[in-house]
């Protein structure tokens, strides 16, 4: 008995030791970004590792300005709210539809929702920018709507995974007493699926947010419509001519991923449970 205390004590330790090993490897980037981002651009180039000398925030200030922070994440802000609205209400509509239709069509669209996260975007690029050019969607509008198709194959695969644990009987209870299609989904339905939603804020949220390629392909350099990493790539442009302008680039990448850290901090909770919840009831 008391070899097997021992035994399972050390395994206790080696497991410990393990996830601390991890939690700094993973966070000491971040670390390393923060420190970095109150440095003047010689410090960093003489000890990028070290700590600052003076805690300036004159350096966050400049990156707020240079690349037009606020205007640049109401954009941002704009266009991930709705391509999330967009593709929870579509991806959850259609996986409750295919899960209660249990027909063939049904089973051949959900397979192909599932081998459609399997297709790369670089090889759609050129023919999607295309079509939406001659529809004149070259737009932020055009953006929410590409942001919405590709997003759209992940969360219909969670949402059908949930819905077909959910009981139908709810469904019929809520039609017998007087309620029409989309009450009984939006009101009886759809409560039931908020741990996935948040999983589908949160993966969905932290992609458009951070995207870089389809936003400069869309937009491009067009004025007062760039999201903050179209911002952050044009300004370091205009700034680097002579070289990488650390003292912008830290501290305007530190600002520009604080707001969607703090949403996954507040609903990091509900990530792992949304994602198990759609995995396991399949």
């Amino acid at each position: 008995m008391r070899s097997m205390k021992g035994y399972h004590k050390l395994l206790e330790i080696v497991i410990h030791i393990i996830l601390i090993i991890l939690a700094v490897t993973i966070l000491s980037p971040l670390v390393f970004l923060m420190f970095n981002s109150f440095k003047s651009n010689n410090e960093i180039v003489a000890s990028p590792i070290a700590l600052p000398e003076v805690w300036s925030f004159r350096y966050i200030i400049n990156a707020v300005d240079k690349i037009n922070f606020f205007g640049a994440l109401g954009v941002t802000f704009v266009v991930t709210f709705c391509s999330i609205v967009l593709l929870i209400v579509v991806s959850s509509f259609a996986a409750w539809a295919m899960v209660r239709s249990k027909s063939v069509i049904s089973n051949i669209m959900f397979m192909c929702c599932t081998a459609a996260m399997l297709i790369p975007f670089q090889s759609l690029m050129y023919p999607l920018l295309d079509i939406f050019e001659k529809m004149g969607l070259k737009n932020i509008y055009g953006l929410i709507l590409m942001y919405g198709g590709f997003g759209l194959s992940m969360s219909v695969f969670l949402y059908h995974g949930f819905i077909k644990s959910v009981p139908a009987s709810l469904e019929e209870a809520a039609l017998i007493d007087g309620a029409n299609l989309f009450q009984m989904f939006f009101k009886v339905e759809f409560p039931l699926l908020k741990g996935t939603t948040v999983t589908v804020i949160v993966l969905n949220g932290m992609w458009i947010w951070n995207d870089y390629l389809l936003p400069f392909l869309v937009i491009g350099n067009k004025e007062g419509f760039k999201t903050l990493t179209l911002e952050l790539y044009f300004a370091k442009l205009t700034s680097g001519q002579y070289g990488n302008p650390w003292e912008l680039i830290f501290p305007a990448v530190f600002i520009t991923i604080i707001p969607i850290i703090l949403l996954y901090i507040i609903l990091q909770k509900y990530i792992v449970a949304g994602v198990t919840d759609g995995a396991i009831k399949m």
